[in-house]
């Protein structure tokens, strides 16, 4: 049976999924992709093999008892009877939160988990959920090892200036500060950036997170400089349903004069604001650029979005000193040329020029020659974290080999 490494990715209500062959001294192989959703509710199964042709599906009836630890049973099964069978060698899971403890992935034991339920409250909409399949695993394949990936390791690199908020000290001591987030998306293309050359992979890049969460970061060398988002993933730019950075006044004003309680302001903040909040009808890029030329709400979410993401590369083109290339990458980043071509349009004082042409494309170099480059490229957060997962198995089978 040929050893895998099945990469979790869990939300409320979804478990996304991926299967990596692992191979020795080479890069692992994505062999199936696939994801429930509808958890809780009426779930939906599919799977997908490595080159994207549908292999399987499933549904459940409403209302039936069907959640991550179903899921979790169900593809195991699935796993285990399909083309002759895989062995799973570790499960990792994306963590959104490491806080100030995990600078890089960890084999999960009960401690590391104890620790880990401890930053719930840093990232409430996902921590969480992100747990739930580790607790799973744990009781019903307790053999197997488990790796916790984290989206806040990569911006540890940062200098102690750009994490620092100011807030008394007695604040700061219990954790407060900017972690950022989207980390393992950065660190896939910070992997990937000498395969474009050198403005990439050694000069000064900001790279553009576009999705239903959406941050910007700057890089040097292919290391974290600073970020948009901070303390949690709420701050930086808007994004699909959050509202990004905001005035702490705003909050004060929610909770005194409109008689909000706690749960109702962030619930407000986290699921009804951003694209969804501006627009009024839809937090879904697609929607809103078919909307838009009618609809002046849509237009405004749009050109909101936009115009915050141009002041945000100026200020992270202040962090790095300088600025040599502009990365788009994620959903909206990778599929939408109207808004990188309105980006780079606003961002025209950095001296852009795009090539329209290769724009419409959506791979690879999309500026003029002569122009400061921008780049569409597509992130992996699950190869990179099937990547970490094989060097930390091969570093503790090295470790009882020698011991």
């Amino acid at each position: 049976m040929v050893p895998t490494l099945l990469v979790l990715n869990a939300g409320s209500s979804s478990l996304k999924f991926q299967v990596f062959e692992q191979h020795e001294g080479k890069e692992p192989r994505r062999v199936f992709r696939g994801l429930f959703d509808g958890l809780g509710t009426a779930p939906n199964f599919m799977v997908r093999d490595g080159s994207g042709t549908r292999l399987d599906e499933g549904r459940w009836e409403s209302g039936e008892r069907f959640g991550h630890e179903q899921a979790l049973l169900h593809l195991a099964t699935w796993l285990s009877e399909h083309r002759g069978g895989y062995r799973l060698a570790a499960v990792g899971h994306r963590v959104v939160h490491g806080g100030p403890v995990f600078r890089k992935p960890v084999l999960v034991d009960d401690a590391v988990l104890r620790t880990l339920e401890q930053f719930i409250p840093l990232a409430p909409l996902h921590q969480g959920h992100n747990l739930e399949p580790i607790r799973v695993v744990s009781r019903r394949f307790p053999q197997l090892p488990q790796i916790a990936c984290f989206d806040t390791s990569f911006h540890q690199t940062q200098p102690e200036i750009a994490r620092l908020i100011a807030l008394p000290r007695e604040i700061r001591d219990k954790g407060v500060q900017r972690y950022g987030f989207h980390g393992l998306s950065y660190a896939y293309l910070a992997s990937v950036f000498p395969n474009y050359g050198a403005p990439l992979a050694s000069g000064k890049v900001v790279v553009a997170h576009l999705g239903n969460g959406a941050s910007l970061c700057a890089m040097a060398n292919g290391a974290s400089v600073a970020t948009t988002m901070g303390f949690s993933a709420l701050d930086g730019l808007p994004m699909g349903t959050r509202s990004g950075s905001i005035d702490a006044g705003v909050i004060f004003y929610m909770l005194s004069e409109m008689r909000l309680d706690v749960a109702e302001v962030e619930q407000v903040l986290y699921s009804r604001s951003g694209l969804l909040g501006v627009s009024g009808v839809s937090n879904d890029m697609r929607k809103l650029r078919a909307l838009a030329p009618t609809d002046p709400d849509a237009r405004l979410a749009i050109d909101l979005f936009v115009y915050r993401i141009n002041r945000e590369i100026g200020s992270l083109v202040a962090a790095l000193g300088g600025l040599d290339a502009l990365v788009f990458t994620a959903g909206i980043g990778e599929n939408d040329p109207a808004t990188r071509r309105e980006v780079l349009h606003a961002a025209r004082w950095a001296g852009f020029k795009i090539d329209e042409e290769a724009n419409m494309r959506g791979t690879g170099l999309i500026t003029q020659e002569g122009s400061p480059q921008a780049w569409v490229i597509p992130t992996d957060e699950e190869l990179i974290m099937a990547r970490d997962m094989q060097r930390m198995l091969a570093g503790e089978q090295l470790a009882e080999a020698t011991g």
